[in-house]
């Protein structure tokens, strides 16, 4: 007889995984000190940040010291986080990789051999108490935009249209009622809709009623204001990978309607720490 059926979840760090590692395969000493897109990491940093969240959930302590006095760490669970990309900061980036192949083939290892109820159990995670499945959702989402940071970094596009692009605009999108009705507050009757076009055609509404963003089954006529962009604007936005005055100036984002309203919707996207 054969072990527990594998969660979905497993399959979809799997399937990021490989291709956050194939993206780094052959790259130069110079490729792998590039910066990226989130602040104060370079190629290298990301792939020793997966390892470190990934050795913690298999039960290794963090290293000693902290990175608080870089600029780019905020709070003391990315001080935590930063131990890990700073003890491999001076290592050469194809032993990263190494040790990033091998420690996600024994988390893999791990999540495939666990029962079905243990992904419904409730526990901590980053986004507070839920179910482990989520929490591994989180990591798929994670990984995924880190990924996206190292494409983007040296120049080899790649790891779109399947399962973590999926998740990713999935969590982005449903944080979008937060962006309106806490970050932004509009007055009750203000409509909100993204329209995200190219290869991934998705629409979000959000209606402030209450003094909370909601969002309705359908559009409503007229709304206050739209946005109109693509996946990696909308994504990046959300993470943080660019700025409301970068997309605008650029013409990745088209407003129609109230500008003020769509500027400020654009300042306040950011929702990840």
């Amino acid at each position: 007889m054969g072990g527990p059926a594998r969660d979905p979840v497993v399959d979809k760090l799997d399937e990021v995984w490989t291709s956050l590692a194939d993206a780094c395969e052959d790259l130069s000493p110079e490729e792998w000190d590039l910066p990226t897109d989130c602040p104060g990491w370079t190629v290298r940093d990301q792939l020793s940040h997966v390892i470190g969240i990934e050795l913690e959930l298999l039960g290794e302590p963090p290293p000693p010291g902290d990175g608080v006095d870089r600029p780019h760490v905020k709070n003391d669970f990315a001080a935590r986080n930063e131990t890990w990309v700073e003890a491999r900061r001076a290592r050469p980036g194809s032993q990263v990789l190494q040790e990033f192949r091998q420690v996600t083939a024994r988390r893999l290892d791990v999540l495939a051999s666990m029962p079905e109820t243990a992904f419904d159990e409730i526990g901590w995670s980053p986004v507070g108490q839920v179910p482990y499945r989520v929490f591994m959702e989180v990591r798929v989402f994670d990984s995924w935009v880190h990924e996206q940071d190292v494409r983007w970094a040296v120049g080899r596009p790649g790891g779109l249209g399947g399962a973590g692009e999926a998740v990713t605009l999935d969590r982005m999108i449903g944080a979008m009622g937060y962006v309106v009705g806490r970050k932004v507050a509009p007055p009750d009757g203000t409509v909100v809709v993204w329209r995200i076009g190219g290869r991934v055609e998705r629409e979000l509404v959000v209606v402030m009623e209450g003094g909370r963003g909601t969002t309705p089954s359908s559009t409503p006529a007229g709304p206050t204001v739209v946005l109109t962009l693509d996946p990696d604007t909308f994504w990046r936005l959300s993470c943080g990978r660019t700025t409301a005055g970068e997309v605008l100036a650029t013409g990745d984002v088209a407003v129609t309607g109230d500008a003020t309203l769509g500027r400020r919707v654009l300042e306040a996207m950011v929702v990840t720490p």
